[in-house]
């Protein structure tokens, strides 16, 4: 069994930074990509970022390119989404999901694995 545990959540400020984590646990991995999903109210759950096991790939939604930005840590089995510039509408649910087959399962939305979700909530 896999577990994937995000923290870092809050409420800040517009304008603000928030960094997510998400650490691994579990049954052992083979090299897994990992990345990040988040759900505001009302909507559907849609893609943020994604990272492969090398950390030398990533990927944005146009939504937060430039504003948020995705790492990892293999010794930790953690990746970190670092939230800079935050605005109301980045307000959600933030979840964490990896997948050891390819981190094309997580661009497309289909990891093997999800986290339980940590909430972000921006202010203006």
């Amino acid at each position: 069994q896999v577990q994937l545990v995000e923290s870092g959540g809050g409420l800040v400020q517009a304008g603000g930074s928030l960094r997510l984590s998400c650490a691994a646990s579990g049954r052992p991995f083979s090299r897994p990509a990992m990345g990040w999903f988040r759900q505001a109210p009302g909507k559907e759950r849609e893609f943020v970022s994604a990272i492969n096991w090398s950390g030398g790939v990533t990927y944005y939604a146009d939504s937060v390119k430039g504003h948020f930005t995705i790492s990892r840590d293999n010794a930790k089995n953690t990746v970190y989404l670092q939230m800079n510039s935050l605005e109301p509408e980045d307000t959600a649910v933030y979840y964490c999901a990896a997948d050891d087959r390819s981190y094309t399962y997580i661009v497309t939305g289909t990891p093997a694995y999800w986290g339980q979700g940590t909430q972000v909530t921006v202010s203006s």
